[in-house]
């Protein structure tokens, strides 16, 4: 495979002279944002989350859905100004200095360097469950090997099996939807119960539903993976502007659609104790659909989905690392691109690596990773909200909603879900940011250049 070299590129060049070609369209950096943020992401924790909010899980994927609108709007804010691939880092190094910069992309790489390996070990485990006679390695392989095989072939590639991917949660997701709107008109409930899942009268309280919020935030956290395209997206950020917010509308709608159609079916009260709440959803479907239906959502929530947001979590990593090592903040053969089918192969390849070793060494460590994860994509959405506000007021275009209310709420949410993450994520969070802080100090001290957007 032929390789160029794109490391001496200033990151203020026109992106195609970098190697990186606008050949994607609005739908396809819409079916890309789709897939990462997972359609059908509440189905795995659907019965923790009407545990912890005594069943308003509709009012909890809705007020996190509210809580995510300021990211979505800084996302888009920026992704206009800087239409670069590096995603939050691009965006903090040229909303207030490299340094910052760094952190930023040290935080968002906490979350993408270890997504695709806790996605691999997800899919293996769904996998060993339906064929337990092969061996769980032949299915971390595959799940680290089909992604790095698609993603080599080009963007394009991935943005078409990205379609069919996204086509077949869609059409799942109909399906229950479909049998559920019908059985609710057929059953006619209460009052009572059909505005249950978003305001229990007898159970209400808005502490145990911020306490079910950072669980469905998760769902949300997928802004970054869409502005890592703004190199390769016909229109640049004007197209990622307008995903970015269609995709928070299109998110809320099917997440609020189907957890509420799922709870209306759960008798007010319920408990789910112990591995029925990790299945609650699914057992609820069945109930629904049909038992025929159980094993197309499980298959399709366990292997379509992970397959799918592995593909374009990969791609998204390989981006965020091809464009710190463009601006020389990572070795420079991360920032070489295949000359065939323009995208950063060396960094796909990297990420496919890593994600093979972390996931083999971390498969007993779900919850860490989880966390980390989390702890990973909050600080650097809290770095985000910050270069807004200083990047729109230096360049005097500073508006008072967009640039000043919304990125201050946007911090103060993102830092309560951060401070509420558990103790591991805190400790093992700390000890990768001071690293991150340190690497940058160095690169600081041996005169690394600075890099400076010229709107």
């Amino acid at each position: 495979m032929s390789i160029a070299n794109a490391s001496d590129t200033p990151s203020t060049q026109d992106p195609e002279q970098a190697g990186l070609k606008r050949v994607l369209s609005f739908s396809d950096v819409l079916a890309y944002g789709l897939l990462y943020f997972v359609p059908i992401a509440p189905v795995s924790v659907f019965g923790l989350i009407y545990n912890t909010s005594a069943g308003m899980v509709a009012l909890v994927y809705l007020v996190a859905a509210v809580a995510m609108i300021f990211s979505a709007i800084s996302y888009s804010q920026m992704a206009r100004k800087i239409p670069l691939a590096g995603s939050v880092y691009s965006y903090v190094t040229h909303g207030t200095n490299s340094s910052l910069g760094f952190v930023a992309g040290w935080a968002i790489l906490l979350d993408y360097l270890l997504l695709p390996a806790l996605l691999a070990v997800l899919g293996a485990a769904a996998l060993s469950a339906q064929f337990p006679q092969v061996p769980t390695t032949v299915w971390l392989v595959t799940f680290v090997a089909v992604p790095t095989a698609v993603n080599l072939m080009g963007i394009e590639m991935n943005a078409r099996l990205s379609k069919v991917l996204l086509l077949i949660q869609l059409v799942v997701l109909f399906l229950f939807a479909a049998f559920a709107t019908s059985r609710i008109i057929e059953l006619k409930p209460t009052l009572e119960h059909f505005i249950a899942p978003f305001y229990n009268r007898s159970d209400f309280s808005m502490a145990m539903v911020f306490a079910a919020v950072p669980i469905a935030a998760l769902s949300y956290i997928g802004f970054d993976a869409v502005s890592t395209l703004n190199e390769e997206a016909k229109g640049g950020g004007e197209t990622v502007s307008r995903a970015t917010m269609m995709l928070l509308m299109l998110v809320t709608v099917l997440f609020v659609g189907q957890v509420y159609l799922a709870a209306v079916f759960v008798p007010l009260g319920t408990v789910y104790q112990g591995a029925a709440a990790d299945t609650a959803f699914y057992t609820l479907s069945a109930e629904i659909v049909g038992a025929w239906f159980l094993p197309v959502i499980t298959l399709t929530s366990g292997i379509i989905a992970l397959m799918a947001n592995t593909l374009v979590s990969q791609a998204t990593t390989a981006r965020v690392l091809f464009s710190m090592s463009r601006d020389k903040r990572l070795p420079a053969y991360l920032s070489r691109i295949s000359a065939r089918t323009n995208v950063p192969a060396n960094a796909i390849v990297t990420v496919a690596l890593v994600s093979f070793v972390v996931a083999f060494a971390g498969a007993g460590y779900l919850d860490v990773m989880v966390t980390l994860v989390t702890f990973g994509a909050l600080t650097a959405y809290i770095l985000l909200h910050v270069s807004v506000m200083i990047y729109f007021r230096k360049i005097g275009q500073a508006q008072l909603f967009s640039h000043g209310v919304s990125p201050v709420l946007g911090v103060l949410l993102l830092s309560y879900a951060l401070w509420s993450t558990n103790v591991h994520a805190k400790v093992l969070g700390a000890a990768w940011m001071l690293g991150g802080l340190l690497i940058a100090w160095v690169m600081r001290r041996r005169g690394a250049p600075s890099l400076n957007w010229t709107d």
